[in-house]
């Protein structure tokens, strides 16, 4: 199964959301089925088969969450990261304003999923392949 550091030299190589795709793959052919990332503090749980789970501790000091969720300047913000005009920490505190408490990635299903503090999904996202 994979470790934290291999995961965490996999994310290393992120520097926007333009790098997403490759992390993907990478940590895709590394075992890990799915995650959740959570804003608040960036902590991650990534998951294997047979239950295996690694979890990356907390990368920066809480973020307060927003109680209702901007969804469509988080789209647009979104957008602008996809396409590498903002950095990661800009982008987590995007959705921190923008009240998104965390996404959930499949690799089965090639989709990443945003959610807000109740737990409602607010974009589901194909990953391009």
């Amino acid at each position: 199964m994979f470790t934290e550091e291999q995961i965490k030299a996999a994310h290393g190589k992120v520097k926007s959301g333009a790098d997403f795709p490759a992390y993907i793959k990478e940590i895709r052919s590394l075992g890990v089925t799915h995650y959740e990332a959570y804003v608040a503090d960036g902590h991650i749980d990534y998951h294997g088969a047979g239950n295996f789970t690694v979890t990356i501790p907390a990368k920066y000091s809480p973020l307060a969450i927003a109680d209702t969720a901007a969804i469509e300047t988080f789209k647009a913000e979104l957008l602008a990261h996809q396409q590498g005009r903002t950095d990661f920490l800009t982008f987590i505190k995007m959705c921190a304003v923008a009240g998104i408490e965390k996404w959930a990635t499949s690799m089965d299903k090639m989709t990443c999923t945003y959610y807000d503090k109740s737990g409602s999904e607010i974009l589901i996202e194909n990953i391009p392949q």
